[in-house]
């Protein structure tokens, strides 16, 4: 009796897709180009605020640093408030900027190229394919915040030293406690780029264009930041992804207020979870 040989498809390993994902958009040189201006921000930051102000003392009782400005000002020889202010000045427009764009390649990006269409012959199933481009937009967003927070860190220690570790409470930290402190900013921050880049991501699974994802994701962002600034929609506010934003300020404090940090990775888990179950069911059930 003949039999035939039977041909099965194996799927690819998980662990090379990841790995070639991340090779792929660390490669790039605009991803390089975009991680390297982020982590000039702090060292430009930290000079100007040094020609200009010259070394200042602890904060005046905690009662600055509410918004970006004030939050600049307080930095001025201050080494434990450089890397946040950065990180936060930047979570307004340049860090949201860069995560978008690493959302709109992941899919999109490669869709205008045709080089999506080679990772499902590869063969790879279409979620495993969102999980890898997932992961590659998270990684992206952590190393670009871990990239600002270390030059914020090494900036603020050379101009500064370590004896200007002062919180906004007018406390002082030692070196070990300031660095957890940014390093809890660090994670926060992160924390709420992967929400943004869960939205990107979930754009760019409808659309071959790359631009669309970018303006789509600014345009959101620009219109919360005026829905917040209205009072008669404080209703609306707690919907709002950048509502927490100004929660950054609270690990400058002594002691730590972890209320509105909480609330900040809340809100950003909630957007991620319906972010990726929408991009997951357009990419499960689109044709092509």
């Amino acid at each position: 009796m003949w039999t035939f040989p039977t041909t099965t498809r194996e799927r690819a390993p998980l662990g090379r897709l990841l790995r070639s994902e991340l090779s792929l958009i660390f490669r790039r040189p605009r991803t390089l180009v975009v991680l390297g201006l982020l982590g000039m921000i702090p060292v430009i930051i930290g000079i100007a605020l040094t020609v200009i102000d010259g070394p200042g003392g602890p904060p005046d009782g905690g009662t600055g640093g509410g918004n970006g400005d004030a939050l600049l000002t307080s930095a001025a020889g201050n080494a434990l408030v450089l890397p946040v202010a950065a990180l936060m000045v930047s979570l307004s427009l340049m860090l949201p900027l860069a995560t978008a764009m690493a959302g709109a390649d992941a899919v999109a990006g490669e869709q205008t190229h045709g080089t999506l269409r080679g990772w499902l012959l590869a063969p790879v199933a279409r979620g495993r394919v969102l999980l890898v481009k997932a992961v590659g937009v998270a990684a992206f967003a952590l190393v670009a915040t871990l990239i600002m927070a270390l030059t914020g860190v090494l900036t603020g220690l050379l101009l500064n030293g370590t004896d200007s570790l002062f919180t906004l409470s007018g406390t002082t930290l030692s070196l070990p406690e300031a660095l957890g402190r940014v390093l809890l900013t660090t994670v926060w921050v992160a924390v709420q780029l992967w929400a943004v880049g869960a939205v990107a991501l979930a754009i760019s699974t409808t659309t071959e264009h790359p631009m669309i994802v970018l303006v789509s994701v600014l345009g959101g962002l620009v219109l919360f930041s005026v829905l917040s600034a209205l009072d008669a929609l404080s209703w609306l506010h707690p919907l709002l992804l950048n509502t927490s934003w100004t929660a950054l300020v609270d690990v400058l404090r002594d002691p730590l207020p972890l209320d509105g940090l909480g609330e900040g990775v809340l809100r950003a888990a909630c957007y991620a979870v319906i972010a990726t179950s929408l991009a997951t069911a357009r990419i499960l059930t689109r044709d092509g």
